[in-house]
């Protein structure tokens, strides 16, 4: 082969190379090698065509997963809407289904849910919902969400009769419900059903007029009536899964597992490995609201740490949200780059201690009074918890009638320990006893926030009152019934609002009424005595009371009764706490304890 041949076909491979290799061109140029004849004699040309440009192939973006811990240790108690009751399992509810009205969560106002509209009878006691039709129940298969058919085949959509059926099963004493009291407290016939076993659902007044119309009647005309209708364990759900049907099995209690669920609200369940995590994924069949639009994150994971490990996690880029502990906020507020993601998160809600009535020595007004001023709140939210504000009586000043400072500044318990030493001295002396002879026991729910508190009263009770408190704690997932067997005498406590009035934070929560007893009785055993019944008096007076003046003087003189003269409970303070969130979320504040996450976003 000659020079010149040699030379050609070298360049022909170069040309070709540099074709090959430019990977960041937009189109690849096609190299053509042709021979012609020029002047009778052959010559070799190389011509390159480039063809029209053509669009790079960009990878797809992988799906939005919103990372979270649960704030503490241990399972998720459950995600069922008749059995939530603590801040998680509501939230999980709250997420996968809907209510007949909502919260805002940046005004805690009500508005309309799966229930568009509603009537309201003159005397105030009737309401008729008239709910939307477009909802289908839905399910995650393994692979992917998918629309719940009836044994027909026909999607399965959510009626009034779903939610009559949450209402009576929230109801029915079988399932056993801790938050069955709040619509038993408000609903006709709905204590009785509650009460005994084998009466007829039927005497509740909820009732499904047709598909699409839902008919509750209620005890009194209450200004809150609305919100009750719109809490979670009044929400629809899945008569045929829970109880079975023709082409159902029947999974009891078990509904709410893995492969089992079914919801319809903007996120359904996915998996939850129990003890480990719980994630959601976002429902394509949501066909969203003008208040509760399509979701755009794709999956929730919540992933069950205490706050220590969660913003390690945090801090390496794997979790998206997280609270501070309080040996790390100086840290944080110091970082230039994690100050700037730091945000407080306001909250109607109250953290306490409950004293056990029933069992000596928080059996006396004395002792209890006295362990409540003898902590030194201020210094609890200054140096402990590093949050919060201090709560001189129960009720949120954030709920309609609760009692303000300004208009009350002698209200409530504050930090007295000179007092607090006289009243436990007189108790003392009374009983032939030292400081030393009492046995009390703080119980909490696991928690290295709520270890490092209990720790710091523990001393304040010592230092003051000279008493030695014993510590010991439960895991979550077991401590609410703990806490109700009544073997301690103090125990730790939270109330975040259920509906922002002050009735849902004493009423409710620690009224007997109706054969009811509230939220926190089982655990007070305050329900006798001449005090109760005023403290009840007042409570039921401004149930019904529409002149807000008058709502806050009678709840300011219950306030009294609770917090001083009985002292039930040692008011701690109101929640505001410090919250981690990554530049990459988008996320809305919530004043009401729950987040609409489906407002949510993440840009990478």
């Amino acid at each position: 082969m000659s020079r010149s041949k040699l030379w050609t076909l070298f360049s022909i491979m170069v040309i070709a190379a540099m074709v090959i290799t430019g990977c960041g061109s937009p189109a690849t140029p096609e190299v053509i090698v042709k021979t012609v004849e020029v002047e009778g004699a052959p010559k070799t040309e190389i011509v390159v065509a480039t063809p029209e440009p053509v669009e790079p192939q960009v990878e797809p973006a992988g799906p939005k997963v919103l990372r979270m811990g649960t704030w503490g240790p241990g399972d998720i108690p459950t995600i069922d809407p008749a059995l939530a009751v603590d801040l998680i399992s509501i939230q999980i509810a709250e997420t996968t289904t809907n209510g007949l009205v909502r919260q805002n969560e940046v005004t805690a106002e009500l508005e309309p849910g799966m229930a568009t509209s509603w009537d309201v009878s003159e005397d105030g006691l009737t309401y008729t919902f008239h709910l939307r039709d477009n909802f289908p129940w839905v399910k995650f298969d393994g692979k992917q969400v998918v629309k719940v058919q009836d044994c027909s085949g026909a999607d399965r959509m959510v009626t009034a009769d779903d939610f009559a059926y949450g209402i009576l099963r929230t109801l029915n004493p079988k399932t056993a419900s801790d938050y069955a009291y709040v619509l038993t407290a408000a609903i006709d016939g709905a204590a009785n059903y509650n009460a005994e076993e084998d009466v007829d659902p039927a005497t509740v007044a909820v009732k499904a007029l047709d598909p699409t119309t839902l008919e509750i009647k209620f005890l009194i005309p209450a200004v809150y009536n609305l919100n009750i209708a719109g809490l979670w364990v009044a929400h629809a759900q899945p008569k045929w899964l829970i109880e079975g049907d023709d082409c159902t099995q029947a999974r009891g209690d078990r509904w709410t597992e893995t492969g089992f669920f079914q919801g319809y609200g903007p996120y359904v369940l996915k998996e939850w490995v129990h003890d480990n995590f719980l994630s959601l994924v976002k429902n394509p069949f949501y066909p969203g609201t003008p208040e509760s639009p399509v979701a755009k994150i794709d999956e929730i994971l919540w992933t069950f740490l205490d706050v220590s490990p969660a913003l390690a996690e945090y801090e390496a880029g794997n979790m998206d949200v997280t609270g501070v502990p309080s040996g790390d906020l100086d840290r944080i507020l110091a970082d230039p780059a994690f100050s700037e993601q730091l945000g407080n998160s306001y909250t109607i809600g109250t953290e306490f201690y409950t004293f056990n009535t029933a069992l000596a020595p928080t059996d006396d007004a004395r002792v209890r009074l006295a362990l409540s001023l003898a902590i030194d709140r201020q210094s609890l939210v200054d140096n402990v918890s590093k949050s919060g504000e201090v709560a001189y009586w129960f009720s949120h000043p954030g709920a309609a009638g609760a009692p303000k400072l300004d208009k009350y500044p002698d209200l409530g318990v504050r930090y007295d320990p000179d007092q607090a030493r006289q009243l436990m001295d007189e108790y003392l002396a009374e009983k032939n006893l030292k400081a030393e002879d009492l046995q009390l026991v703080l119980m909490f729910n696991t928690s290295e926030s709520h270890k490092k508190r209990a720790e710091a009263i523990q001393q304040m009770w010592k230092d003051v009152l000279g008493v030695t408190v014993q510590l010991t704690n439960q895991e979550t997932k077991v401590y609410y019934g703990a806490r109700k067997e009544g073997k301690e005498n103090i125990y730790r406590s939270s109330w975040v609002q259920d509906y922002p009035d002050a009735n849902n934070f004493l009423r409710e929560v620690f009224g007997v009424f109706n054969e009811t007893d509230g939220a926190y009785v089982d655990v007070t055993e305050w329900r006798e005595g001449a005090k109760f019944d005023a403290f009840m008096e007042l409570v039921n007076q401004a149930a019904t009371e529409t002149d807000p003046v008058k709502r806050m003087d009678l709840y300011a003189q219950a306030e009294q009764i609770f917090v001083i003269d009985e002292a039930v409970v040692a008011p701690l303070y109101w929640y505001k706490s410090y919250v981690l969130v990554q530049p990459r979320v988008q996320d809305i504040d919530s004043i009401t304890g729950y987040d609409h996450y489906e407002k949510w976003d993440i840009v990478e």
